[in-house]
């Protein structure tokens, strides 16, 4: 059992969570439990999610996508303030990192990404502000074989912009919505790009700078940095720790 004030410092001081300028608060979101014992991690605070950690009786849920996103209207009211007030109704904390769960070289969804996808000597790149990761292959293949290797490991077919005859030797990726990192990718000299969302703009960046983009799915190359860091934090305090998947298509 831990206090949560002392997991959301671990958190905090282990992420590096005070140096991101991000799109939404890290850490405690929702303050309920003030003790910890049972973990509930998964990737977005949805609904459905909120009602697992309820079932399970959890004491907290660690998430990669929770609350207050900048933008948003401010009021906790219709869906937002049903899912707050689940939370608060069952003693249920809330904790959320975003970008500094991307970035973490050890937890972080783009290494974790690179762990799933069986991509050897991975590192950080310059790119997307630091979010963007590398590799090199062993030996070049084929924008169909990668496509192929993508859907086995993450459970779902990408969307995949052929680059025609270009062979893959070096690719970059970054989960999530990082599409908007292409051009980035391409003047790296990269073969390949994988990331989780594509918008029409990005099919033809992918067509004219000859690059493979591979649109992976934002939940299905976010749902690995969690569980990483979920099963840090119950070794560290020895926490029950659950893992639901609340699978979305996007």
């Amino acid at each position: 059992m831990v206090d949560l004030n002392e997991l959301e410092s671990y958190c905090n001081a282990q992420l590096g969570a005070n140096e991101f300028d991000d799109y939404c608060p890290n850490g405690v979101q929702v303050e309920a439990a003030q003790q910890v014992r049972r973990l509930m991690v998964g990737v977005t605070a949805c609904q459905a999610l909120i009602d697992a950690a309820v079932e399970w009786r959890a004491d907290a849920l660690l998430v990669h996508h929770g609350f207050f996103w900048k933008g948003e209207a401010a009021p906790l009211r219709g869906i937002k303030g049903r899912r707050i007030a689940s939370l608060i109704k069952n003693n249920v904390s809330l904790l959320a990192y975003h970008l500094p769960l991307d970035a973490h070289p050890e937890w972080g969804n783009n290494r974790q990404l690179a762990r799933v996808l069986g991509l050897a000597s991975a590192q950080s790149t310059p790119a997307g502000r630091g979010l963007v990761w590398q590799a090199e292959l062993s030996r070049p293949i084929s924008g169909v074989t990668l496509e192929r290797q993508i859907a086995q490991a993450l459970g779902r077919t990408p969307l995949h912009i052929d680059a025609a005859e270009r062979m893959i030797g070096r690719i970059g990726w970054c989960s999530g919505a990082a599409q908007g990192f292409i051009e980035e990718v391409a003047d790296l000299g990269l073969d390949a790009y994988i990331s989780g969302e594509i918008s029409e703009s990005t099919v033809h960046l992918a067509r004219e700078r000859g690059i493979h983009y591979f649109a992976a799915g934002h939940h299905a190359t976010e749902r690995y940095g969690v569980q990483a860091l979920g099963e840090r934090l119950a070794e560290r305090f020895e926490l029950e720790l659950s893992f639901i998947d609340i699978d979305s298509p996007a």
